[in-house]
C-alpha cells in the first residue's frame, strides 16, 4: 500500500484566534513577563508636583485589624488616584476557594493555614505582576508584629524590597463597631476582635506609619494615606 504523503499546512488566516508564533514577533500587547529570578523592586519614580503621591508607581501594604476600614480605604485609594493601581485583597483571593474552604472561626487548623499561606503567595505574585507592568498595587492584611518572618518578612519575600508598609489602626470601640456591621465568615467575635487589636498595638514604636482614622471617614483617610505614602516616597521606613 503506497505511504501517504503528508498534508500541507493551509496558509494562516487573518481571522484565526490562533496566530503562528515566531521569535521575531512582537509582543503588542504591552505585556511585561516577570523577571525569573525573585521579586521586582517597585519601579521609582518620582511623584508629580504638589501633595501626594502623584503619578509614581509603589506597591503598598494596608495593615490593620478586622473592622479597621483597611479593605475600603485600600479600594478608594486605589480609584481615586492618577495612576494605575491595583487593589489586591487578601480576604478576596483567600475566599477564592470555594469547595473545601477552611474557615478559620470553626478552628484554625493545618488546612486553613495552608489557604492562609497559599492566598498570600498568590497576591505577592500578582503585585509582582503588576509592578512589572507598571502598575501600581495596595494589599491589605492583618500582619502581626509579633510575627515579623510570617508578617513583614513574608510580604517583603512574596512582593520586593520596594513594599511600603502603613498601619491603619483605630480605636478598639470604632473597631468593635465596625466588625459588628460585618456579616459572613468575615465577622469574628468581640473577644477575637479585641485581641487582635491587643495585637496590633505592637506597631506603636515600630518606625512604619500608623494612620488612627477613628473620627475620619473614608476620603479622609484616604487623603491622610496619601499623604503619608508621599513621605515615605522621600523617606521609607527602616523595617
Amino acid at each position: 500500500m503506497p505511504r501517504q504523503a503528508p498534508m500541507p499546512h493551509p496558509p494562516h488566516s487573518p481571522h484565526s484566534p490562533h496566530p503562528p508564533h515566531s521569535a521575531d514577533t512582537a509582543d503588542t500587547a504591552g505585556h511585561v513577563p516577570l523577571p525569573p529570578d525573585g521579586p521586582v523592586p517597585a519601579p521609582s519614580a518620582p511623584a508629580a508636583a504638589g501633595n501626594g503621591t502623584g503619578t509614581a508607581t509603589l506597591a503598598v501594604l494596608l495593615i490593620g485589624p478586622a473592622g479597621a476600614g483597611k479593605t475600603t480605604v485600600a479600594r478608594h485609594w486605589a480609584r481615586r488616584r492618577r495612576a494605575p493601581t491595583a487593589h489586591i485583597s487578601l480576604d478576596d483571593v483567600r475566599e477564592w476557594v470555594c469547595s473545601g474552604f477552611a474557615d478559620p472561626q470553626s478552628g484554625w487548623n493545618d488546612q486553613s493555614e495552608t489557604q492562609y499561606r497559599l492566598a498570600r503567595r498568590t497576591c505577592g505574585y500578582a503585585a509582582r505582576n503588576f509592578l512589572a507592568n507598571g502598575i501600581s498595587c495596595i494589599l491589605d492584611d492583618a500582619v502581626f508584629p509579633d510575627r515579623p518572618v510570617v508578617g513583614l518578612g513574608g510580604w517583603k519575600r512574596h512582593v520586593g524590597p520596594g513594599l511600603l508598609p502603613v498601619v491603619l489602626l483605630p480605636g478598639l470601640e470604632v473597631v468593635l463597631e465596625r466588625n459588628a456591621e460585618r456579616s459572613g465568615n468575615r465577622r469574628l467575635s468581640d473577644e477575637e476582635v479585641a485581641g487582635i487589636h491587643g495585637r496590633m498595638a505592637g506597631w506603636y514604636g515600630s518606625g512604619l506609619p500608623i494612620i488612627d482614622n477613628s473620627r475620619c471617614d473614608v476620603e479622609s483617610t484616604a487623603r491622610v494615606l496619601d499623604d503619608v505614602l508621599a513621605r515615605a516616597l522621600k523617606s521609607p521606613p527602616a523595617w
